[in-house]
This record gives structure tokens, C-alpha cells and sequence, in this order.
């Protein structure tokens, strides 16, 4: 059969295609040879700091290599996702994302594309929060929060970490399907922002789950909703927010989930998906992240693929609809 020109190309396209394929096998067999980075855009000790520091010790042993949580604190998450994202596609560093990776984009100018720049590894875990108000506060549910916030506009005070963070957008949302007006007062991190909330000087805040339950047990805040699917049992009779009247706010959490450059060649990213996993799946490993307030999810690359999607359109709506500034 003679063999014309198309054909050509089209048998040396499929050989080729072929060998990356064999060669990315190969490679991914051989993966690590040296040590992996986690790098985590925040300082050392916070949830995501944390979250990445127990699932790097599953994986060491799991992929017989060291694995490394490297912290690049600033500029709410950005400088260590631009790191990664200008870093090798290689597989041995990987970002630890968090919320800022979608919301920064919708905010300011970055040096990073969220979509473009990074390959999914895997969701690990999703952070909700719980609403919380002074124990001394005269609110004691989230049907007395929106009837004062409808009463008297601009009135009702949330405090958050700062422009963009969690905590302020999940307030903004509530605006949103309440129908209210409210007034954001940003601190630098969300302690100083709890600090006045138990003061009674600020009237409530989204928070994270972690270290919440102790200030419950002194008496010292209220918890009046939770932003989980289902009543979380640490707050067994508090509402979630769906039971309040606002569903979806499930969907608006903080994931802490794991992506490389993109370029990563996918046995490599199926491999490091797998160790990741494979950790998030040991009972012990749940047990300390659920301590930390956070669920773990475990997904695969392609479901954090399509999950981060949803996210971002979730978040660019919700943005543009609250008129949500940077600082």
C-alpha cells in the first residue's frame, strides 16, 4: 500500500504521541528520585500550614522520599502560587491552594493564571466555617442576626481577616440572599477579628471550626449557624445555614487542595494523587484533620479539575454582585 503524505504525518504524529506517552509512564515509575516541596503561601501554624505538614509525612513514607513544606508568606497566598506556577513542570513542587487562588484573580492583577498555569492533584480537604457571635450578645440565632441587619441597614457589624479572605466573602454572601445591608470591619488576621467579636465591639464573624469549640466550652462566643451540608457533631442542635434559611453556603468553603505547575506529566500527577489520597484515607489522618475543623474530600484530578471551575464562577458571581474590593 503506498502511503501518502497525510498518512505520513499522521503515523509519525500517533508514534510520537506514543513515545510521550511511554516516556511519562516511565518517568512517573521512576518518580521521586529526590525530594518533593509542598509550598504553602502562608506562615507556619495555620490550618493550611498544618493540613500540608501531616499529609507530607504520609506521603514520605508512602513515595520513599522526603517531602517538604516550604512556607512563602505575602501577599494573601499570591507570592507562593506565582512560585509555583513559574516553577518546573516536574512534579517536585507542588502549591498548597487555599481560596486566594480563585480570588485573587477577581480582585487585583496577578502574575498567575489559575486555570492555565496549574495541573490538579487533588482536594484534600474543605475548611467550613461557624457563625459566631459574643456570648453576652442578644442574638441567639440566625433569624435575630437578619432581623436587626433588615431593622436598622449598615448597622450589624461582621469583622473578617481582611478584604477577600473567607470570612468576608461568606458575610457578603449572607447579604446577598438576606436581602441586608451590613458593615465589614477588616482586621489583619482572623484572631484580632475574633478578639472584638467577643468584646461584643464587632457583632459576628464567619470563622474556621479549629479552636472554636474551647471558646464555646468558656462561655465565651455563641455559635448560631454552620456553613457544613449537614449539623456538624461538635455543634450537634445548631442549625446549619440551609436549616436557616440560606442553602448552598456547603459550596462556598475553603479548600486546601494540592496543584503542580502545569505541564506535569499526568503518571506523575496520577502518582502524587494517589500518595495524597492514600494518606487522606487513613483513619488517623481524618480523625486529626477533623480536630482542625476541616472535612476531608480526597478527590481525584479530574474531579478538583471540574470542582475549581464551579469554584471560580461561584466566587466571580459572588464578587461582582457584592461589589467585593481589594484593599
Amino acid at each position: 500500500m503506498t502511503r501518502t503524505p497525510m498518512m505520513k504525518k499522521w503515523i509519525a504524529a500517533t508514534c510520537a504521541a506514543f513515545s510521550l506517552t511511554a516516556a511519562g509512564t516511565a518517568w512517573a515509575q521512576e518518580f521521586p528520585t529526590r525530594p518533593i516541596r509542598f509550598v504553602v503561601g502562608y506562615a507556619a501554624g495555620g490550618p493550611t500550614d498544618v493540613i500540608a505538614r501531616i499529609v507530607a509525612q504520609d506521603v514520605t513514607s508512602t513515595l520513599g522520599q522526603s517531602v517538604i513544606v516550604e512556607n512563602k508568606a505575602g501577599a494573601n497566598g499570591n507570592i507562593g502560587t506565582e512560585f509555583v506556577a513559574r516553577s518546573p513542570a516536574d512534579g517536585y513542587t507542588l502549591i498548597v491552594n487555599t481560596l486566594s487562588h480563585n480570588v485573587n484573580p477577581l480582585l487585583a492583577p496577578v502574575k498567575y493564571d489559575p486555570v492555565k498555569d496549574f495541573a490538579p492533584v487533588t482536594l484534600a480537604a474543605a475548611l467550613p466555617q461557624v457563625v459566631v457571635v459574643g456570648y453576652d450578645s442578644p442574638i441567639h440565632t440566625m433569624a435575630d442576626l437578619v432581623a436587626r441587619a433588615k431593622s436598622s441597614p449598615g448597622a450589624v457589624t461582621f469583622g473578617s481577616a481582611g478584604n477577600g479572605g473567607s470570612a468576608h466573602l461568606t458575610a457578603a454572601l449572607l447579604e446577598q440572599r438576606s436581602g441586608t445591608k451590613m458593615t465589614h470591619v477588616p482586621f489583619r488576621g482572623n484572631a484580632p477579628a475574633l478578639t472584638e467579636v467577643v468584646a461584643g465591639r464587632v457583632d459576628f464573624m464567619f470563622y474556621p471550626m479549629i479552636g472554636v469549640a474551647d471558646l464555646v466550652n468558656q462561655k465565651r462566643v455563641k455559635v448560631i449557624g454552620v456553613t457544613t451540608a449537614n449539623r456538624h457533631p461538635d455543634y450537634p442542635n445548631v442549625p446549619t445555614m440551609a436549616e436557616s434559611g440560606f442553602p448552598g453556603f456547603d459550596q462556598y468553603v475553603g479548600p486546601v487542595g494540592f496543584m503542580a505547575p502545569a505541564g506535569t506529566p499526568q503518571p506523575v500527577i496520577d502518582k502524587l494523587a494517589q500518595a495524597i489520597r492514600s494518606s487522606l484515607q487513613k483513619p488517623a489522618t481524618v480523625d486529626r484533620l477533623r480536630q482542625l475543623g476541616a472535612v476531608v474530600v480526597a478527590s481525584s484530578p479530574t474531579e478538583y479539575r471540574d470542582w475549581l471551575k464551579g469554584d471560580a464562577e461561584r466566587w466571580a458571581q459572588l464578587v461582582k454582585a457584592a461589589n467585593v474590593k481589594a484593599e
